[in-house]
């Protein structure tokens, strides 16, 4: 996964959870942030973050804000690159051998799964979650209250007494890391669901990245604690 025209700014502020004022060449830029979660551990006044800089016109802002050192380590902070990541660890056979069918955004009774894929012998449904939240390299999900992803577990759950299999992968938008467990701190009640989708049959995978400053690509499998 590559980006274009990566510039280095420094981060003022975020006034809401959709913008953030950076300091790019000497200018207070308003660039879009592409993580709608809170990140407060990040995005602290002061530190180095990198932008996307997009010359298209009809476009609000000119700079999305993609990733932000954090105790040197570089993370990746956007929010939609954790599915474009899977797709192509996906159709690299990283998951599954002899893939015949790849399909992303797909309904199951009331909820849109990331991907719903055919092998010659499964099928399956996968959701895919961002991992930003990390702490004396333990890394956790989510960082704020999310309704909408134990739904999504509850989902999985019930699509293996069809038949299916199901998935959900922890993306790891950073390197060097010890394992990740869900933040029953912030929300306990997704580390439950997780537990006992566990316990139901689904396939609980973490997997950690390579972080440049214009790229993000899936390396290792990382330990899950649940």
């Amino acid at each position: 996964m590559k980006y274009e025209n990566i510039i280095k700014g420094k981060f003022i502020e975020r006034p809401n959870r959709f913008i953030a004022r950076v300091e790019i060449n000497g200018k207070i830029e308003i660039c879009h942030v592409k993580n709608t979660g809170r990140c407060r551990e990040l995005l602290i006044p002061g530190v180095t973050v990198f932008v996307e800089e997009n010359d298209n016109p009809k476009r609000k802002t000119k700079f999305s804000l993609i990733g932000v050192v954090k105790d040197e380590r570089l993370i990746n902070m956007d929010s939609q690159v954790p599915n474009k990541v899977v797709h192509e660890w996906i159709l690299k056979g990283n998951l599954f051998k002899e893939v015949t069918l790849i399909k992303p955004e797909t309904t199951y009774n009331k909820s849109r799964f990331d991907f719903y894929v055919e092998t010659k012998a499964r099928k399956a449904f996968i959701e895919v979650k961002g991992v930003t939240l990390e702490d004396n390299k333990v890394v956790r999900f989510p960082d704020a209250p999310s309704e909408r992803a134990v739904k999504h577990i509850k989902e999985l759950c019930a699509c293996l007494k069809e038949g299916y299999d199901a998935y959900i992968i922890f993306v790891i938008q950073m390197k060097n890391v010890l394992y990740f467990e869900p933040n029953d701190e912030t929300h306990k009640e997704f580390g439950d669901a997780l537990r006992e989708a566990k316990k139901a049959g689904v396939n609980i995978i973490a997997v950690d990245c390579e972080v440049k400053e214009d790229s993000i690509n899936i390396v290792d499998n990382v330990e899950v604690r649940v």
